[in-house]
């Protein structure tokens, strides 16, 4: 739509028909404004905004669809980890990108942003070659966003900005309008981003969140604004490649000043971590110019032009928006070190587990046992009645002593131990991973130790081991999760030469007997006097019979030993058995989910195209 000036009115003789003519009318001078584009505009293809609009920038083959899945990977993977506050960005960007591929991608659509007295509009009505935006002193002189399509075709994306359609307009027919490089371009114009309105600064906001490229409007006076680096420059940064930002009014500094101030706006740019486009490389574009008197305008024409042409901008801007995205997750996601559960730490947590449940006790009650069978079966007979006299739970025998040694707190002791196991172990796999993720490793570690002591408690009463008891109200049977082991361990078996050994010792204690009785009947008469021979039988029977429980203890010092490290052993691998069921498992997978996730993250910034 072609504004309309006091100009353009023409001083007519009352009729409104000077010279004769009857087409200086309004209605009649855009007829024939028509008539002229159409016969000066060059042939172009037919559209409709009604058309299906075509998929996005980025082609198949392209990073940017795959940087996309992961990220909405990584948003699915982690919902149940990460709090919706951390993950809503990145969902954002999801959204939006969806959205801008789902229209025109024969469309760059670029805002033009400044702050009050810049003359943003004034270059918006010089790109477009038509006043269509407003301008003057009244401040703010911009209100809403308003658009100028070059072509048709653009509904959808406008729609997208929430631009009404009143203040939807066209380029004036002329060169600008029918420059073939800019067929494409939406411009729109935004209100100041320093307005006194908030409802202004806030429609800022959300259009420069949607737009392809932005074209930053600064003045000598305001280009060092704090307002526009701390709050738009500086975090936009990584979004160089579709920024432009355009000194104007050089017209009103003298001399080599406008190179003074446009070298310091570099500066300033650089400081704020914007890659500056220079010698080729890629980044911001800023040049200088003069809005008002045209001055740099052709030039920032053409660069608009080739950069419409190229028609990468959308792709370039969701890059930057998923870069974006990924460095302010790259905390949640990327650890200090390497994490994970070594061996060295599975092993400790085994060795601590042991320790509760008593498994060298176990290891060295069931050596014992193995040594006094022996001692049954081999010693003499006057050394198994002293045993027995112990047995029978007299004062002073040493069953009741150990009882009495007996520690009444440590079923307490033990449940301490096995806590600390799960602590250490938790806090070992939580080592250097990020905050959630060392959350979740430790969550899932003291979900699983819930009950643990009462299951190894469990195994050792099966195993036997020493000071093992059911605690109060009993123990659970039948878990899935609590290795069987059979009951209690079975009886030591005896070794093929304990017949043998018994034998000797019944032959030693017979020499004895015989001795003795042969001793008596000479005493008493009964048998001829003759000391020796008697004397040396039970003497004979007297040493031999310890000789024999000697030469057994002896032999049984290996087997007991290997038999105690067997039932060591065996309660060894079932309390570890239990440890890695209820604790070790749900960690590790807890950190197989966070090395998927992190995978997930890698492929997003795999193909980074700001070096975030």
């Amino acid at each position: 739509m072609t504004a309309v000036t006091d100009e353009d009115h023409g001083k007519g003789d009352g009729t409104g028909k000077p010279d004769g003519r009857w087409d200086d009318g309004l209605i009649a001078r855009r007829a024939a404004a028509a008539r002229e584009a159409e016969e000066t505009a060059p042939p172009t293809p037919a559209e409709d905004d009604a058309e299906p609009q075509v998929e996005a920038y980025a082609p198949a083959d392209g990073p940017l669809p795959t940087r996309l899945d992961a990220l909405r990977e990584l948003v699915g993977l982690s919902r149940a980890r990460l709090d919706r506050d951390t993950l809503a960005e990145a969902g954002r960007v999801l959204d939006e990108a969806a959205a801008r591929q789902r229209l025109s991608s024969r469309h760059t659509v670029i805002a033009v942003a400044g702050a009050t007295g810049s003359g943003k509009s004034t270059l918006f009505n010089a790109l477009a070659g038509a006043p269509i935006s407003d301008t003057g002193l009244r401040r703010p002189t911009t209100s809403q966003p308003i658009a100028c399509s070059w072509t048709d075709g653009a509904a959808g994306l406008l729609d997208r900005l929430a631009v009404p359609g009143r203040l939807r307009r066209r380029p004036h027919p002329g060169p600008a309008a029918f420059d073939e490089a800019l067929q494409g371009l939406v411009l729109v114009d935004l209100p100041d981003h320093d307005s006194a309105a908030t409802e202004h600064r806030d429609q800022v906001d959300r259009v420069l969140a949607l737009v392809d490229a932005v074209i930053w409007v600064v003045d000598p006076e305001k280009y060092a604004d704090a307002a526009l680096h701390e709050r738009y420059l500086r975090p936009l940064a990584g979004h160089a490649e579709v920024t432009f930002v355009v000194l104007n009014q050089t017209d009103r500094l003298p001399g080599e000043a406008a190179d003074l101030v446009l070298d310091d706006l570099r500066r300033l740019l650089d400081e704020d971590g914007i890659a500056l486009g220079e010698h080729g490389e890629p980044g911001a574009t800023v040049m200088s110019l003069s809005a008002l008197t045209g001055d740099g305008v052709p030039e920032l024409r053409e660069m608009i032009g080739r950069f419409v042409s190229d028609r990468t901008a959308a792709t370039r801007r969701l890059s930057a928006d998923v870069d974006a995205a990924a460095a302010r997750l790259r905390k949640v996601y990327v650890a200090e070190g390497r994490p994970g559960l070594g061996e060295r730490a599975r092993e400790e947590f085994t060795d601590r587990l042991a320790d509760a449940v008593g498994a060298a006790a176990a290891g060295q009650a069931a050596e014992r046992e193995w040594r006094r069978n022996a001692s049954r079966a081999c010693g003499t007979p006057w050394l198994r009645l002293w045993r027995w006299y112990e047995n029978r739970g007299l004062p002073g025998s040493l069953d009741r002593m150990g009882q009495a040694l007996t520690p009444p707190e440590e079923e307490l002791t033990a449940r301490q131990r096995v806590e600390q196991a799960v602590r250490i172990v938790a806090d070992a796999a939580a080592d250097g991973l990020p905050g959630p993720w060392a959350q979740a490793v430790r969550e899932a570690a003291f979900t699983g130790a819930q009950g643990l002591p009462e299951a190894l408690d469990e195994l050792a009463v099966k195993a036997g081991a020493p000071g093992a008891s059911k605690r109060g109200g009993g123990t659970e049977t039948g878990r899935s999760t609590v290795p069987q082991l059979g009951g209690r361990p079975p009886k030591p078996p005896r070794p093929k030469w304990w017949p043998a050994a018994v034998l000797a010792q019944a032959s030693m204690t017979l020499l004895q007997i015989f001795g003795g009785l042969w001793l008596v009947g000479q005493i008493i008469g009964v048998l001829e006097p003759g000391l020796v021979t008697p004397a040396l039988i039970m003497l004979a029977g007297v040493v031999g019979g310890p000789l024999v429980e000697w030469a057994c203890a002896a032999a049984i010092r290996g087997p007991a030993r290997r038999y105690g490290q067997d039932a060591e052993r065996r309660l060894r691998e079932a309390a570890a058995g239990c440890g890695r069921a209820r604790v070790l498992d749900p960690v590790a997978a807890e950190l197989v989910r966070y090395r998927e996730v992190r995978e997930r993250y890698v492929t997003v910034t795999e193909f980074s195209t700001t070096g975030r």
